[in-house]
């Protein structure tokens, strides 16, 4: 989920890992049972001893032991590798049964994969969060499973705001207020703006809706150079970039991790960041706090929301036998024990109930606190990977000294409008 999470996020950090695992029949050679179920996932581990092939060794174990006449091997790959791999096996003519990526789209307008409805039990696709099932629609129908789940958060350094005497920023105008009292205690990064081609158009997404708008405002087309968004990039040029409170790095070549890294090493005193980095800081010693991140009038009302993707595909058969596998895998004790490994959310009703009431999951209440009010990319559409290459390619112009971000944006309103003609002809 580095979108993600990386997905796209925790999963940024499985991202820098190249090892990849095969798990069949959780390790062990033997005999086959009657059917193989084959899977490709991401590994959201950042060691060895947390790898999401240990995750997958432990529950296709549990998994077989009740189902002698199944075998899954599991096949797990780094983000950097894994939607490489699965479209290579794809264009090869040998789809998995399953595959746990970062998007579906393409798969599905391609007619390759099974609908949810074909692979889950109505209890299963049921329990899915609202948000979470609807953004894996193409067409009305679902065909992206979301696999985990994140939201961002304002992060401010306590130890930097008390120096200051600052609150957390609950507006834009507080937010520019308390950069300006940083830059004057001698803080690198005042406010850190990542919008380098790493992940720009997360942070891009999260400054939209926080100004009342968004990518695709409609349910058709997109909406990227609306009103509210060149409002938004106006201000961000004017107030934050202009006046020098977003650090030594242009906004357009800093990138998430490095931004993350300089929170951790308390340089920065405020950003956009999802659960991993919570250790990250922790680990460091920096004092946090987390709030909604702030809106033109008052905390947003709507955050970014990020998943991953279980998708099956149909070439291989075995709908029957990968229902009964992924309601195992989604069931309460497993999402649990996948969003408590990796520090993410859970993407059923049931476990995030669950992890709100348990107070060994506090730490993520803020996280889960903004879910039923989040955004998703729109990532039920085919011409999303290309509009979100645009947009980690040119955002950063729009608020550099002399950019335009009407300009821009209406440059990216232009190639969206054009890939998604594309992807509908």
């Amino acid at each position: 989920m580095q979108r993600r999470a990386a997905k796209s996020g925790p999963i940024a950090a499985a991202a820098a890992l190249s090892m990849t695992a095969v798990l069949a029949g959780c390790g062990l050679t033997g005999d086959s049972g009657d059917v193989t179920l084959r899977l490709v996932a991401a590994d959201y581990g950042d060691s060895g001893a947390n790898s999401s092939a240990k995750y997958w060794a432990e529950l296709v174990e549990a998994y077989e032991k009740d189902h002698p006449d199944v075998t899954v091997e599991v096949t797990v790959h780094s983000w950097n590798d894994v939607d490489r791999e699965v479209k290579r096996l794809v264009d090869a003519g040998k789809a998995p049964d399953m595959a746990q990526i970062g998007a579906y789209s393409d798969y599905a307008a391609k007619d390759l994969l099974y609908k949810a409805g074909d692979v889950l039990s109505i209890p299963v696709q049921a329990d899915f969060v609202p948000q979470l099932a609807d953004a894996g629609e193409v067409r009305g129908v679902q065909y992206g499973m979301p696999f985990a789940s994140s939201t961002r958060v304002l992060f401010y350094n306590k130890t930097l705001f008390a120096k200051a005497g600052l609150t957390a920023p609950t507006t834009w105008s507080e937010l520019a207020e308390d950069a300006a009292a940083l830059k004057a205690d001698g803080v690198k990064y005042p406010y850190a703006l990542p919008l380098g081609p790493e992940e720009a158009q997360a942070e891009t997404m999260q400054w939209l809706l926080s100004g009342g708008g968004g990518y695709a405002e409609t349910a058709t087309g997109y909406s990227i150079d609306s009103t509210e968004n060149v409002h938004t990039f106006t201000w961000l040029k004017n107030e934050l970039v202009g006046k020098d409170l977003t650090g030594p790095v242009a906004p357009g070549k800093l990138n998430r991790a490095d931004a993350f890294t300089a929170f951790a090493a308390g340089q920065v005193g405020m950003l956009n960041g999802h659960p991993s980095l919570m250790k990250a800081a922790t680990a460091k010693g920096v004092k946090f706090g987390m709030v909604p991140m702030p809106g033109v009038d008052g905390p947003t009302k709507v955050s970014m929301g990020v998943a991953d993707w279980m998708t099956a595909f149909s070439k291989n058969g075995h709908a029957e036998q990968i229902k009964d596998f992924l309601t195992f895998v989604y069931s309460e004790k497993n999402v649990l024990a996948f969003s408590r490994e990796y520090d993410l959310l859970p993407v059923t009703n049931s476990a995030s109930q669950t992890m709100t009431a348990a107070s060994q999951d506090a730490d993520l209440k803020p996280f889960l606190d903004q879910l039923p009010v989040s955004e998703l990319y729109p990532v039920g559409r085919t011409s999303w990977a290309a509009v979100s290459a645009e947009v980690k390619k040119r955002i950063g112009q729009a608020v550099r000294p002399g950019g335009s971000p009407a300009g821009v944006l209406g440059q990216l309103q232009t190639t969206a409008t054009t890939a998604e003609s594309g992807s509908a002809g």
